[in-house]
């Protein structure tokens, strides 16, 4: 290999399954056909100021309409739309006021026990409105931040809509997180209150939150807060701070249920949500009102062609992006109706999800490949979960997101969830995109198991070398948007310098959006598929492997391997070792029998892939290191690889007691 191939990510896995969009999904459809996605894509290119002017224009109900459409005088800190007015609240729920949607159930809400809920827009904007006048009775206003810690419940969503209407800007953090993790995000976020509830339920238990609040608090240096606001979600007593804390009983006692709706600037701050960061330091994305609420809205009608007779499941909690834009904004500013499931996949069977299609009438399901690999394993494991024994014929279209989905795992879905009939969106996107940038559209592409397959209209992706040098389809690489779009990360809240070095690097001319992720294009169809995070790729011999290409290909081994992640290590010989954690849909091995399974999946990935991929360190584990939303954490399994002492925050692992099993070597 040349010096200058090596820098670029091989592409090992190769996929000739295609699946042509089914009639059923293209009549009817927002977009039917290629030929419309090519013209809205060439609108884009033509005039992509006009493209996206006309789209704002459509989609958005403005209180003050803009002139300017995109301001790129400061890049890479882009401004859309930045001298009109509107507000996110009344563009998902005032909008409907006088028609047909107002009437229409907003929300059908499956509490952890199976109790039904459901609340119309009308009566949503009227919760809505009323607390809003709440957190207005307690001095909390426009531009102040508020940190939401809530369960997956409407009030959630409430709570959410009501700080959007007041021009609040939310924070919210997802109801796994630690007291620790609570108060960096209280501190830097500068927040005057906190919205709680006693406790949640999640899998038959109750789980506090209010007092990890209080012990966040009492961690020190959150003296901005003023107010705790605590949604009494079951019987269970709580400590009060008096002056301090206030049930939601109390605060929307006496309040009205009409709230004029705050206009703000179209780049006023919606919300600031945190990642982790490789760092440590959380990292808070800084989200727009406008271009944000646009993209959630566009998607919603693109991407899940949503339509008026539709029952729409994200599973995603709110506590993360997908939450926020496929829960809490993009189905309600399309007018959607929505389940809203508190629980878990597996509680108190792991047909809950199958069986909750049927009893609603999903027709449009969106979920994430961990949650549909663990499912898989539970299905193999017992008859009785298998979605065959559900009725999923309203099922219209699957979605999956949150990482790749490996083929395996894909076909599985396309079979025995969809029943061969239902186009899946493979969607990619992240926390700082604010929406779906890659995916099939279910009219019009062609599909390949795990391939997001093309950008969205007015998405301008490429994969480049570490100069910022376009590489030909073929040759993995860097993926990059060249151009600025909507619904993008505006700062790093707080730290503008950080913004800029992790997205727009000097190195490739400071203007364009470096993703974080290794792509390659294939050569056939131009369809991207994600190789894995750029600091996931090994350097093996010179070699450049994406890890999840061999993760697909460990699971590709249907009748052993349930779920597997693959890390690297450093190596005297070959630089970086190949290391992956692998749970079987049987017994966890050990000794002997370990060392033979171990063996047989390192000959598999040799034929599946090559030599040069096969593992050379493989542990077995029941599980692995999930976070409660499902999430692996792989930098636990690149300390566990290096044979180094845990020494991060492993209070969001849903299982701590996997890493001792997984730090076993074979």
């Amino acid at each position: 290999m040349s010096s200058s191939a090596s820098k670029n990510i091989e592409s090992v896995l190769v996929e000739n399954r295609v699946f042509p969009p089914d009639t059923r999904a293209t009549q009817g459809a927002r977009i039917s056909g290629m030929a419309a996605y090519e013209a809205l894509c060439k609108e884009a290119e033509q005039d992509f100021e006009g493209f996206w002017t006309r789209l704002a224009k459509d989609n958005l109900n403005w209180t003050k309409p803009f002139t300017k459409t995109l301001d790129e005088s400061n890049a890479p800190f882009y401004q859309w739309f930045g001298d009109g007015e509107l507000n996110a609240s009344a563009n998902c729920l005032d909008r409907h006021v006088g028609t047909p949607v107002e009437n229409k159930t907003a929300i059908v809400f499956e509490a952890d026990d199976g109790t039904v809920t459901k609340v119309t827009y009308k009566e949503l904007l009227a919760r809505v409105s009323q607390f809003a006048n709440a957190l207005k009775a307690r001095g909390i206003k426009k531009g102040d931040r508020v940190i939401v810690y809530m369960p997956m419940t409407i009030e959630g969503v409430v709570a959410m809509q009501a700080c959007a209407r007041i021009g609040a800007t939310h924070s919210v953090v997802f109801g796994g997180f630690s007291a620790k993790a609570l108060q960096e995000r209280i501190i830097d976020a500068g927040a005057v209150a906190v919205i709680t509830a006693n406790y949640q339920l999640r899998g038959g238990k109750e789980l506090p939150l209010k007092a990890i609040v209080d012990d966040g608090i009492a961690l020190g240096g959150c003296e901005s807060i003023k107010t705790v606001l605590v949604y009494e979600r079951t019987p269970t007593a709580w400590n009060r701070v008096e002056g301090r804390d206030i049930t939601f009983t109390e605060a929307l006692n006496g309040q009205s249920t009409e709230c004029a709706p705050v206009p703000v600037n179209a780049e006023h701050p919606l919300f600031i949500l945190y990642t982790s960061g490789s760092t440590g330091k959380p990292k808070g994305v800084q989200h727009s009102t406008g271009g944000y609420l646009l993209w959630a809205k566009l998607t919603m009608d693109w991407t899940f062609d949503i339509r008026p007779e539709d029952v729409f499941w994200c599973t995603a909690d709110i506590g993360w992006i997908t939450g926020h834009t496929y829960v809490a904004y993009g189905p309600l500013a399309a007018g959607a109706t929505q389940v809203v499931f508190e629980g878990i996949p597996t509680f108190p069977h792991a047909g809950r999800f199958w069986q909750m299609i049927e009893k609603h009438k999903v027709s449009v399901f969106y979920t994430a490949p961990t949650a549909i690999r663990s499912l898989i394993k539970a299905a193999d494991g017992d008859e009785k979960v298998h979605p065959k024994n559900w009725d999923l014929t309203s099922l219209r279209i699957l979605g999956s997101v949150g990482e790749p989905i490996n083929p395996e795992a894909w076909m599985w879905y396309h079979r025995n969830v969809g029943g061969e009939r239902c186009p899946i969106v493979d969607t990619f996107w992240q926390t700082e995109t604010g929406g779906h940038v890659i995916t099939p559209l279910p009219g019009a592409t062609p599909l390949v198991p795990g391939s997001c397959t093309l950008p969205l209209p007015g998405i301008m992706t490429a994969i480049v070398d570490e100069t910022g040098k376009d590489l030909p389809n073929g040759a993995g690489g860097m993926l990059v948007i060249k151009r600025p779009w909507p619904s993008m990360i505006r700062t790093i809240w707080n730290d503008p310098e950080r913004f800029k070095k992790s997205y727009f690097p000097e190195e490739m001319g400071g203007t364009i959006y470096l993703a974080g992720d290794g792509a390659v294009r294939s050569a056939d169809r131009g369809y991207f598929r994600i190789t894995g995070r750029i600091d996931d790729v090994l350097n093996v011999s010179g070699h450049r492997l994406g890890t999840m290409e061999i993760e697909s290909a460990l699971v590709a081994k249907t009748d052993l391997v349930a779920e597997a992640a693959v890390v690297g290590r450093p190596d005297d010989v070959t630089g970086e070792a190949v290391c992956a954690f692998v749970v079987l849909k049987r017994a966890r091995p050990t000794g002997e029998e370990a060392k033979q399974i171990a063996n047989e999946l390192r000959n598999w990935v040799a034929k599946e892939i090559g030599p040069i991929a096969k593992p050379k360190d493989i542990r077995f584990g029941d599980n692995l290191p999930k976070t409660r939303s499902g999430k692996i954490m792989r930098r636990l399994l690149r300390s566990i690889a290096k044979g180094e002492a845990i020494t991060q925050d492993t209070s969001t692992l849903e299982n701590p007691a996997i890493l001792e099993q997984l730090s076993q070597t074979n």
